[in-house]
């Protein structure tokens, strides 16, 4: 483990922040250097803390703690993270008998510097009690292999001798705060706590005191860890299909029975690692994988347990479904049990969580997780993927013998921990993965913007690499959402299958498709080019069908409906003189809406249309503009306002039709006109 620290960086904080006190500066600097490595901390696990001096509005000086707040990482942690509680009141606290996880929330938030600060975190009081400045908490991997084995206490006496003390599993909040306290004071010379089954603790007079005793403690167990072989697996029998093929015929399976029994949308999430490979296809797994999680706050993202699957019938999906859907229905059958079981024996009434894993071991295949977006399936894989390091080294020293279910229900049903994971409404489109073609300007860019606002995850594809990355990199920065891109020749039907295997390797599968890409070619069709004729085709209709029947495909493999938008135009209705080469394909494609509404509403996919007109999307030239408001005796500014409400609908008039076809459950078939008004375009 490396020592971090330096110097200058320590003062580039100090000169950063420096409208606030050093000591936050430091607390702010040396409590990133501990975040930036998930070695010691993942997703928002661990806390630091720092004791000073402030001045309340009055003037007077008063003892403050300083400790990291709920909902804040380590790793991007601001001055505003710490939320200051005035410590002398804390410290009152620890002459109670007694204090309820409420009341200690309580006296902790009514006694903030500002109330507007976030909750101090849940070991608020574990930091006060001690009495140093500076204070560090971490989950590092691997104290907790060395935690989680059943000799833990001498294994830390033979790695640390008398620097650490030793503090057996004590669920977080007052109790444990308390036993730390006086575990120090039996033994004031100890430079930290080893909390059994839990984490780390160290402390120092400074920042860097603290923080070189941290990394001083994992680097010892980490050297202790090395000097043991590592345990070999023994692998499991599987059959012949790649992880390629595995990956796409599961994640659908999964996505579309996720729907089913929780009426969400769920994201798959697969993690290409050649240890968690190895794990999910040995034999071993089958016990070591079921036993519990490396830190009892891990139990809220991953559930205590994962999924198993060894999938035998990979090429025929009804079979394939029936094999998943059984072992996810036992899977729900033993963690009702366990909710039961452990509802009864504590005497106590509690809510039921939902029932499914959030951790899928597949043999051949290796670590998936499943969240109700990205960032959720994506935080599960990083904490078990190190978990499946945790477990494994454990069992190369000895056993891995973490806490039992009655502790981690105890953890996963807590009030406190489950507020870490946010009571926010989810938006309209959380979880859905949505394929838009053309998406690189216009429209498709404008639709892609608007279904990322709402809270979709997007697969853009257009010809143009560049201008496609601009697009992913404005939509990820101003809503956050997860954008993945692929340049796309959307006449090479080969190249079209491959992008949708894509879209299953990225998010396990698909919701919704806008087909809008096309072009504008023209002339007489008495006289032109069947070349250039079939050319248009190959753009405007057929390259429609190959991503239609592609997405289709998908939807019937998940069992979970779908939607199809497609871009027509005003010109399958109303074709214009010499534009029968667009008009043409454009009308193909408002009845290959009809068809695949008509062929497939049985199964609940919608397949709809757009009838836009003159819309600045590049589409026409401005020469082409010109000439056809000349045609008309008007400019071109007048031509986009010619209808009959006399304003220019824009791409982003067109995006909110597509969003409302979207989410217009019951309509199915249909053409939505977006043209400001034009009779002769009209669908009858």
């Amino acid at each position: 483990m490396e020592n971090l620290w330096k110097a200058s960086e320590a003062q580039a904080a100090i000169e950063q922040y420096k409208d606030h006190s050093e000591d936050i500066a430091l607390r702010v600097y040396t409590s990133r250097l501990i975040g930036r490595d998930p070695r010691l901390v993942l997703h928002g696990g661990g806390n630091t803390s720092v004791k000073s001096a402030a001045r309340n509005k009055v003037g007077e000086e008063v003892n403050v703690l300083y400790v990291k707040g709920s909902g804040w990482d380590l790793d991007t942690l601001e001055p505003q993270g710490l939320p200051g509680v005035t410590l002398d009141h804390l410290l009152k606290l620890r002459r109670l008998d007694r204090l309820s996880d409420e009341d200690m929330v309580n006296e902790q938030r009514t006694h903030l510097l500002d109330a507007s600060s976030p909750n101090p975190s849940v070991e608020t009081l574990l930091h006060a009690f001690l009495p140093h400045k500076f204070i560090d908490h971490s989950h590092a991997d691997a104290i907790l292999v060395i935690a989680n084995q059943p000799n833990s206490e001498s294994l830390c006496r033979e790695i640390y001798g008398g620097a650490l003390g030793i503090v057996p599993y004590i669920m977080p909040g007052f109790d444990l705060a308390r036993a730390a306290a006086e575990m120090y004071e039996k033994n004031p010379q100890v430079q930290g706590l080893v909390l059994i089954n839990h984490g780390l603790f160290t402390f120092g007079g400074t920042a860097k005191e603290s923080y070189d005793r941290h990394i001083e403690a994992v680097g010892k167990a980490e050297e202790y860890i090395a000097r043991k072989d590592r345990r070999a697996l023994t692998a499991l029998k599987i059959g012949a299909a790649g992880k390629d093929d595995i990956l796409k015929a599961v994640a659908p399976l999964l996505r579309g029975l996720y729907r089913k029994q929780s009426g969400a949308s769920w994201v798959v999430h697969y993690r290409e690692d050649p240890q968690a490979y190895q794990f999910a296809t040995s034999k071993e797994c089958a016990e070591w994988s079921q036993i519990g999680t490396a830190t009892p706050d891990h139990v809220i993202r991953t559930k205590q347990k994962p999924l198993l699957l060894n999938p035998k019938n990979i090429g025929d999906t009804d079979k394939l479904r029936e094999e998943i859907e059984s072992a996810l229905g036992q899977y729900a059958t033993a963690y009702h049990q366990y909710f039961v079981t452990q509802q009864k024996a504590k005497g106590i009434e509690k809510k039921e969580l939902d029932r499914l894993p959030r951790v899928v071991l597949i043999a051949g295949l290796g670590l998936v997780t499943l969240g109700k977006n990205l960032k959720e399936a994506t935080i599960a894989a990083d904490i078990y993927q190190h978990t499946i390091d945790i477990i494994w080294k454990s069992f190369s020293i000895g056993r891995f013998q973490p806490l039992e279910s009655g502790d981690l229900f105890d953890m996963e049903y807590w009030s406190l921990e489950q507020a870490k994971l946010g009571k926010a409404k989810p938006p309209q489109l959380n979880g859905k993965i949505v394929y838009v073609t053309g998406a690189a300007s216009g429209i498709g860019s404008a639709t892609a913007r608007l279904f990322a606002q709402h809270g979709a995850h997007l697969f853009l594809v257009d010809l143009d690499r560049n201008k496609l990355t601009a697009v992913k990199d404005a939509i990820r920065k101003q809503f956050k959402t997860p954008v993945e891109i692929q340049p796309l020749d959307l006449t090479d039907e080969m190249a079209v299958q491959e992008s949708f295997d894509h879209v299953i390797a990225k998010f396990g599968g698909l919701d919704i498709l806008v087909s809008n890409a096309g072009n504008a070619p023209q002339g007489r069709i008495g006289d032109v080019d069947p070349a250039a004729l079939r050319a248009s085709f190959e753009l405007n209709f057929f390259a429609h069908q190959a991503v239609a029947s592609r997405a289709v495909k998908i939807f019937l493999a998940q069992g979970t409906e779908g939607v199809l938008l497609f871009n027509a135009s005003k010109a399958a209705f109303n074709p214009g003189p010499h534009f029968g080469p667009y008009a043409l394909p454009k009308a193909a494609v408002v009845a290959l809406m009809k068809q695949y509404a008509l062929d497939y509403g049985k199964e609940g996919i919608r397949s709809n249309a757009i009838n836009a007109d003159r819309i600045r999307t590049g589409i026409f030239s401005d020469e082409v503009i010109e000439k056809r408001a000349a045609a008309r005796g008007l400019t071109p500014d007048d031509y986009f306002k010619a209808n009959l409400l006399g304003q220019e609908v824009y791409d982003t008039d067109v995006a909110q039709g597509f969003l409302d076809l979207a989410l217009a459950a019951k309509t199915t078939g249909s053409v939505l006109t977006i043209d400001g008004g034009n009779i002769a375009a009209s669908p009858r």
